[in-house]
C-alpha cells in the first residue's frame, strides 16, 4: 500500500473521501469537478502570513472536507489554533465560458485565492460561497487554490452551535470544527447562466411559485424553459421571458379535483412526493445552460392548537439531531452517511427531526425530501449579546434561510434556542428585542413557515411553544401533562430551573405546545475512543431499564392532549453525551421495531422484550 510523503496512505483516501454525491441537490449540473481529498495544510497561530506567497513551507497534508480535529482528516488535532491555511492544484481552462468555485461550508471566516488573485472573502462556519474564478485562471489550465481560514477558538460573539471554546469537550458542547468541512467543487458554466432557482408551493391554488436568477452577460432575447413531471407524467411546460435577469411566476398545475388522486402529488412523511424540473435558458432555440431541480406541493401552517400539515392537523413525533460523527465530526463520513441517519431517524418511528444547532449539509435535506422526513431547521448559537453577535447571527440567519428555502423537508424555522445568545430575556428589553427582531425577520423572509422564536422556555414572539423538560419521574410528567391537566394550569407553573415558558406580556395566545426537549435517558453501551466519562439527564442501567423509561416516556406524552408533538432526546450519543437511542456509530441500544412501537403508539412495556 503505498503512503505519500506525508504518511497518508492512497488507499485510506479512496476509503475517506466518499462524498461525491452533487454537493447542491436544487440546482444540479451534469458537469462538475469535485476538489474533495488531499490538500496541503498548515496551521498559523500566530498568524505570520497573509498572501499564498508567505506560506513556504505546507508541513502537513489534510483530507478534505474532514476539519483538522477529526481523525479522517489525516491531522486529528483538537488544540486551540486561530488560524489555517489549505492549498491544492487542478486543472480546468475557461474555454470561453466561466468557471465557478464553490465551498459548502468553511468555518469560519475564509479568504480565498486562485493563482495568488483573491477571489472570494466570507464570514460564516454554516453557510456556502462561490466565486466566478474565470479571470484568475491560466491560460495552461494548471491552476493554484488557497484558502485561508480565520476561527478564534474562543470568540463567543460568533455562530457557533455546540463547538466547544474549552479545550476539552464539556457538559453539552463538543469538539471544535476549523476549516472546510463541506465539499469544495468547480463547475463550469455559460457567460450568462441560472445562479438560483426557488420554489414556493400554494396548495389551496395548487400552484408553484417559480423564481429564477440569470447571472452575467446581460442577453435581451434570455428565456426559461420550465417542465415539471411526476415520474412520466408531465405536469408543466412554460417558457418566461427574462426580465431584469430574473424569472418570477406562479405554475399552475391541474388540479384533479378528487382527493385520492390530488393526494398522490401532495408531500408528506408517509408520501414524499417530489415533483422533478428541467430548467433551461434560452436563446431562442439555442441552450446557454440547463440545470435539474426538484420541488413538492405541501403546505405547513398553524391553525389554533394545531400543526398544520397538508390543511390536516399533524402529530409531530421528532428527534434531537445534533449531527456529529465520532470520526468526521460535523462533516459528514459519506453521501450514505447521510441517507443512513433519515432512514435510521424513521425506521425509530419519528416522521421529523429537530437539527439542533446545526446548518446541516444539504445532502441531508435532500435525503429527508425524498425519503419523508420533517425538519426543523434552527440557527446555530452564539453565547455573547453583542451589537457584533446580532449582527452575524441576521447575516447568516439570513443566508441559511436563503440556501434551505425550497426544500419540503424543512417546515419550521428556529433563530434561538433556550435563550442563548439572549440570557436576560425576563428582565432586558434589548434581549427580547432580538428574539421579536429575528422572529419578524424570519416570517418576512419566509411566510411560508412557522417560527419558534425562542424555543424551550422564555416564549415572547412565537407561532409554536417549545417546552424543554428532561424531569425523569414519570409521575411528576403525568401530573404536569396529564389529560386531566389545562393548559392555563401549565402556564402558571415553572419550569425544572426556574425557567418561565412565556415572557411578561406574552400570554399563550392558542399556539400548539411542543414538548420539544424531553428523554435524555443514558445507557453508556458503546464505548468512545477518547471519551472517559459521559453522562445523560437520566441513567438507565441496562437495555431493559432503557425501554422500560422510554416505553413510559412515550405513553405519557402520546397520551396527552396538550401537545401537538414532541422531540425526544436524542439520536445518537455524541461524545460525553450518552443519551443516545443510537450509539455514536449509528448501532442501535436496542431494536429499532421496540423504539418504532414506543415513538408510535407507546402502550404498555413487556418485560422480556428486548
Amino acid at each position: 500500500m503505498r503512503s505519500s510523503k506525508y504518511g497518508i496512505s492512497d488507499k485510506a483516501v479512496e476509503q475517506m473521501v466518499t462524498i461525491e454525491a452533487y454537493p447542491r441537490p436544487q440546482l444540479e449540473r451534469p458537469y462538475w469537478i469535485s476538489l474533495n481529498g488531499k490538500w496541503k495544510f498548515a496551521f498559523d497561530d500566530e498568524h505570520r502570513f497573509e498572501r499564498p506567497d508567505d506560506v513556504t513551507e505546507w508541513p502537513r497534508e489534510i483530507i478534505v472536507p474532514f476539519p483538522p480535529e477529526s481523525r479522517n482528516s489525516g491531522i486529528n488535532d483538537r488544540g486551540f489554533h486561530r488560524a489555517c491555511w489549505y492549498q491544492r492544484t487542478f486543472h480546468v481552462r475557461a474555454d470561453g465560458g466561466r468557471v465557478l468555485l464553490h465551498f459548502g461550508a468553511v468555518d469560519y471566516e475564509a479568504e480565498v485565492w486562485v493563482n495568488d488573485q483573491l477571489v472570494a472573502h466570507h464570514e460564516g462556519g454554516f453557510t456556502p460561497f462561490s466565486a466566478d474564478i474565470t479571470f484568475a485562471l491560466n491560460d495552461s489550465g494548471d491552476q493554484v487554490v488557497t484558502v485561508r481560514v480565520e476561527d478564534d477558538p474562543h470568540d463567543l460573539a460568533k455562530p457557533r452551535g455546540k463547538q466547544d471554546w474549552q479545550i476539552e469537550p464539556h457538559s453539552m458542547w463538543y469538539p471544535r470544527t476549523t476549516g472546510i468541512w463541506q465539499t469544495v467543487w468547480l463547475e463550469r458554466v455559460a457567460r450568462t447562466y441560472i445562479g438560483k432557482v426557488r420554489w414556493t408551493p400554494n396548495l389551496e391554488g395548487f400552484e408553484i411559485g417559480f423564481v429564477a436568477c440569470i447571472v452575467g452577460d446581460r442577453n435581451p432575447n434570455a428565456t426559461v424553459e420550465v417542465r415539471l413531471r411526476h415520474g412520466n407524467r408531465l405536469l408543466a411546460c412554460d417558457s418566461y421571458q427574462v426580465i431584469d435577469g430574473e424569472v418570477a411566476r406562479r405554475i399552475a398545475l391541474s388540479d384533479p379535483g378528487i382527493d385520492d388522486s390530488r393526494n398522490e402529488l401532495l408531500w408528506s412523511p408517509e408520501r414524499p412526493t417530489l415533483i422533478d424540473a428541467e430548467i433551461r435558458l434560452k436563446d431562442g432555440e439555442r441552450v446557454l445552460d440547463e440545470v435539474k431541480s426538484y420541488t413538492a406541493i405541501r403546505s405547513v401552517n398553524i391553525l389554533r392548537d394545531r400543526f398544520m400539515l397538508n390543511g390536516r392537523p399533524y402529530m409531530l413525533r421528532m428527534v434531537l439531531d445534533q449531527g456529529y460523527w465520532p470520526d468526521t465530526l460535523l462533516a459528514a463520513p459519506s453521501d450514505e452517511a447521510l441517507r443512513r441517519d433519515v432512514e435510521l431517524t424513521k425506521a425509530m418511528g419519528f416522521n421529523g427531526v429537530r437539527k439542533h444547532q446545526k446548518i446541516e449539509d444539504p445532502r441531508y435535506l435532500y435525503w429527508a425530501d425524498k425519503l419523508g422526513l420533517l425538519v426543523w431547521e434552527e440557527m446555530p448559537s452564539v453565547y455573547r449579546f453583542t451589537e457584533t453577535a446580532i449582527k452575524r447571527l441576521a447575516r447568516q440567519w439570513a443566508e441559511a434561510i436563503e440556501r434551505d428555502y425550497s426544500h419540503p423537508c424543512v417546515v419550521v424555522w428556529v433563530p434561538f434556542n433556550e435563550s442563548w445568545g439572549v440570557p436576560d430575556l425576563p428582565t432586558t428589553q434589548a434581549h427580547r428585542h432580538a428574539v421579536e427582531t429575528f422572529y419578524h425577520l424570519t416570517k418576512t423572509l419566509d411566510a411560508t413557515r412557522p417560527v419558534v422564536g425562542n424555543d424551550g422556555w422564555e416564549s415572547s414572539a412565537t407561532d409554536i411553544i417549545g417546552i424543554h423538560d428532561y424531569d425523569n419521574n414519570i409521575d411528576h410528567l403525568r401530573e404536569r401533562y396529564g389529560a386531566e391537566v389545562r393548559r392555563e394550569e401549565l402556564f402558571d407553573r415553572r419550569r425544572p430551573g426556574g425557567r418561565i415558558l412565556t415572557l411578561d406580556g406574552y400570554p399563550h395566545r392558542g399556539q400548539p405546545i411542543v414538548l420539544t426537549e424531553c428523554g435524555g435517558i443514558a445507557l453508556a453501551k458503546c464505548p468512545q475512543p477518547g471519551v472517559t466519562q459521559t453522562w445523560g439527564y437520566t441513567v438507565a442501567k441496562d437495555e431493559a431499564d432503557f425501554c422500560r423509561r422510554y416505553f413510559e416516556l412515550m405513553d405519557v406524552i402520546n397520551k396527552t392532549a396538550l401537545f401537538s408533538g414532541f422531540c425526544y432526546t436524542q439520536f445518537a450519543d455524541t461524545f460525553q453525551e450518552a443519551n443516545g437511542l443510537l450509539c455514536a456509530d449509528r448501532t442501535p441500544k436496542i431494536p429499532l421495531d421496540q423504539i418504532a412501537r414506543a415513538t408510535q403508539i407507546a402502550r404498555t412495556y413487556i418485560p422480556g422484550t428486548v
